[in-house]
């Protein structure tokens, strides 16, 4: 029952990080995504449980524990592809420039 967090997750952290400059904008954007999706799954989770289901997500009278455990390991990873791909946007901007110096002087660098 962890789709829509981890969709959030799967389809948004790592690009967030690849195409933001900003990291603090990055991590930002996915965290207010995120927390979106889990205030809205988890209120969607617990009305099917208080109407009374054949298969309820929370059982009456016992804390979710496994679920907050399950979530906050997915807002983990969500960051841990966010700082991905931001260190992938800042390895490909170096070999980029890199290029580009080897060019502008034509080859003289390199020798």
């Amino acid at each position: 029952m962890i789709i829509m967090v981890a969709i959030i997750t799967a389809l948004g952290a790592f690009w967030l990080g690849c195409l933001l400059r900003s990291r603090l904008a990055a991590h930002l954007i996915y965290a207010v995504a995120y927390l979106w999706a889990f205030v809205f799954q988890t209120l969607y989770l617990l009305l099917a449980s208080l109407e009374g289901g054949s298969d309820p997500a929370f059982s009456p009278g016992t804390f979710p524990l496994e679920y907050g455990l399950v979530t906050l390991g997915v807002l983990v990873i969500g960051f841990a592809l966010v700082e991905a791909g931001h260190r992938l946007r800042i390895r490909l901007r170096h070999r980029r420039s890199l290029r580009a110096e080897g060019t502008a002087d034509g080859g003289l660098a390199t020798a």
